[in-house]
């Protein structure tokens, strides 16, 4: 399948790799196919690509590499859902944000994605050890330009 991107322009993405949220992402119900991108090898960060918008996209990580005794409680409904049957069976994504020059990660709206299925769905985490804007890392600023002498 050829998706439209606004950051990427046309890319190609097999229609199996195609993750389906069938209830939709918080503030965006209506966008239920994405795609996840991966724009380096070994990367950390991914783009979570609508595959029906080409101007909607987030930026999403596995908080595991953060955070490292992060857990979502997944009930045995929610993984009939996802039509996995234990949650070793899925992957934990949460959505990155830039925030006062840091990059941050909602950790109480994950998002768990089925690895055989390829069905996702975002939790709402009521868990006061988290946020919705956990620091993860400082942005570095930008080298700045130094004129040389000849």
């Amino acid at each position: 399948m050829l998706i439209d991107t606004v950051r990427f322009g046309v890319i190609e993405v097999d229609d199996d790799r195609l993750i389906t949220f069938p209830e939709g992402l918080l503030g965006f119900r209506e966008h239920k196919r994405f795609a996840l991108i991966e724009t380096a090898q070994d990367a950390v960060f991914f783009w979570l690509q609508s595959a029906d918008d080409p101007s909607l996209a987030f930026v999403v990580c596995d908080p595991a590499a953060f955070v490292p005794d992060y857990e979502v409680p997944v009930r045995e409904d929610d993984l009939a859902e996802l039509k996995a049957s234990d949650v070793a069976d899925s992957q934990v994504l949460v959505i990155v944000n830039k925030v006062d020059g840091w990059l941050t990660a909602n950790l109480l709206g994950p998002l768990v994605v089925s690895a055989g299925a390829r069905l996702g769905k975002q939790f709402v985490l009521s868990d006061r050890r988290y946020g919705t804007r956990q620091r993860l890392r400082e942005i570095a600023p930008p080298a700045a330009a130094v004129a040389r002498t000849a």
